[in-house]
């Protein structure tokens, strides 16, 4: 009888064991195949058309109000462009760029 129960046991043990390794490894698939994506948009800067002075992004010309992701001062206005790498492109020769922005003020 004591052996029929510690066989019970250790079958039980082994049974929940098996099935929970594999449930792990199919949640480690599912992640490496891009199943489940999780996008953190908290830091994703936005700012409204209404604080910058141009209609289009001196850089690249897209609109405005398209969306803006960064902001750079220049000659006591603020310009609004669509990315980083514009903002970038604008810093390096800002007063060829100015014509292109389209200013609202």
């Amino acid at each position: 009888m004591k052996k029929t129960s510690l066989i019970t046991v250790i079958s039980t043990a082994l049974l929940f064991t098996a099935c929970n390794s594999q449930n792990t490894h199919q949640d480690e698939s599912n992640n490496a195949s891009g199943m489940e994506m999780v996008t953190d948009t908290t830091n994703i800067a936005s700012f409204d058309v209404a604080l910058v002075d141009n209609k289009k992004d001196p850089t690249c010309g897209m609109p405005t109000t398209a969306g803006i992701s960064d902001t750079a001062h220049y000659d006591k206005k603020v310009f609004g462009f669509c990315s980083s790498e514009c903002k970038d492109a604008f810093l390096k020769n800002p007063k060829g760029n100015i014509a292109a922005a389209e200013l609202t003020k």
